[in-house]
């Protein structure tokens, strides 16, 4: 196969391209930031119980050290699917998605531990979740 060039940019085989928009690399910056969001809210909880500001050590079914596992796994999962999503694979925006609901959903079980930051989080995992469903540039509706 036959490279193109295009001014300033390096050849790249035509077999190799991805379908990229600024949506996705957006949605894949945004993963990593939540999933970062979501280790740091791991290890606060494994490490700094009283951090948080409620006081008998129970959001909704889990303690502390169980919200800080799940935070933490997903996390790094999250991490993982967002250099999926800028790299252009179809099963990381996918389960971006899934992960975005999931943690948004944790963060209204975690909304009484620590407010505002939940209500960050919610809100950059609905960006992120619009982000993956957004049409490509060109696409047509029908």
């Amino acid at each position: 196969m036959t490279a193109r060039m295009t001014h300033g940019s390096a050849s790249v085989p035509a077999g190799e391209r991805h379908r990229t928009s600024g949506w996705l690399t957006f949605a894949g910056t945004l993963a990593l930031v939540v999933g970062a969001f979501n280790v740091i809210d791991g290890l606060v909880a494994l490490f700094k119980d009283d951090y948080y500001l409620v006081g008998q050590n129970q959001i909704l079914v889990f303690d502390y050290t169980a919200w800080g596992w799940i935070w933490l796994v997903m996390g790094i999962i999250q991490i993982g699917i967002g250099a999926g999503i800028m790299a252009g694979k179809m099963w990381a925006r996918a389960a971006g998605v899934v992960l975005a609901v999931l943690a948004a959903i944790g963060h209204l079980a975690f909304l009484q531990a620590f407010p505002l930051w939940s209500v960050l989080t919610i809100a950059l995992c609905v960006l992120l979740i619009y982000a993956l469903c957004a049409p490509p540039a060109g696409a047509t509706g029908k």
